[in-house]
């Protein structure tokens, strides 16, 4: 049995047996490519304005059904096929990579389920080998989301990748947990109306640039995504960053997102070279483009 000792910052929590929280315990066998297994082999030169990437991750349980598996194994393979696709982003020049991991409506599936997911982000979020490779290839991770709900020792996990890893200057990596973008857009809302309330500005100060400082994508220097991918034949945005999606190109794959495969993200991201981002107006030369 492997032991790992450590001591999570800001507590008095040491976890002493890592395999407690270890998500694969119950299901050793995991169908999909190991994502450490799995080297980039395409040399892409990414279309101009493409800088920012996100991801709704859709099909795992579906991936598991048609192969007879347990859902957590859909859910595994997922995760190491997250894990390529970030790699991917790195090496391809990626400035902002955004995955949607848990939605403010994903605590209505099943208890069973929600803790398996809880359990694998805290596996991740503490994996020595995650937080070197990202160290390793100078990633920031950042967390958005509402951490309110989350366990103590999980908010603390993300506390401490996103510590370790801010002050890398390569790939921006936000992963969105528990993230609702009707939320984020009430408690900028919120926040801007304590703000009124006590006198730090006037209702004449509100504009765009104020309310993004109030979002939770404030952290970022590229917070529009300009590359929406969704998996699974699925064609909609499910309350993901409503606010920065506005002029979001959106990619549908009909695949599921554990089957896609390298060549899969590359007809992805060229499918952005063609289009003609106007932002509402008829020549894209004559307009500013919002960052």
């Amino acid at each position: 049995m492997l032991f790992l000792r450590f001591t999570l910052p800001y507590s008095n929590i040491t976890l002493i047996n890592r395999n407690q929280y270890n998500s694969r315990k119950r299901y050793p066998k995991i169908v999909a490519t190991s994502s450490s297994n799995i080297n980039v082999t395409t040399e892409v030169t990414l279309p101009e304005g493409l800088k920012h990437v996100a991801v709704i991750m859709d099909g795992h349980r579906r991936w598991a059904k048609l192969r007879g598996l347990p859902q957590e194994q859909g859910q595994l393979a997922g995760a190491e096929k997250m894990k390529f696709l970030t790699r991917l982003c790195s090496k391809w020049g990626v400035k902002v990579f955004t995955v949607f991991a848990f939605s403010t409506e994903n605590w209505l599936r099943p208890k069973e389920e929600v803790d398996f997911l809880m359990n694998l982000f805290l596996e991740m979020a503490i994996s020595s080998d995650y937080l070197d490779e990202c160290i390793r290839d100078g990633r920031r991770v950042s967390i958005i989301g509402d951490r309110s709900i989350l366990s103590k020792s999980l908010c603390e996990a993300l506390t401490l990748v996103e510590e370790k890893t801010k002050t890398n200057s390569g790939l921006h990596v936000m992963v969105a947990i528990n993230y609702g973008g009707r939320h984020d857009i009430i408690q900028a809302t919120k926040r801007i109306a304590s703000k009124v309330n006590n006198g730090l500005i006037k209702v004449n100060d509100i504009d765009q640039n104020l309310f993004e400082q109030e979002l939770e994508t404030h952290c970022v220097e590229f917070p529009h995504p300009d590359l929406l991918i969704r998996t699974s034949g699925e064609q909609r945005i499910s309350n993901f960053m409503l606010w920065q999606l506005a002029y979001t190109e959106l990619y549908f794959a009909k695949k599921k997102f554990p089957d896609m495969e390298e060549a899969d993200f590359v007809e992805a991201f060229m499918s952005f070279q063609p289009r003609n981002r106007r932002y509402g107006g008829s020549n894209i030369q004559e307009m500013k483009i919002p960052s």
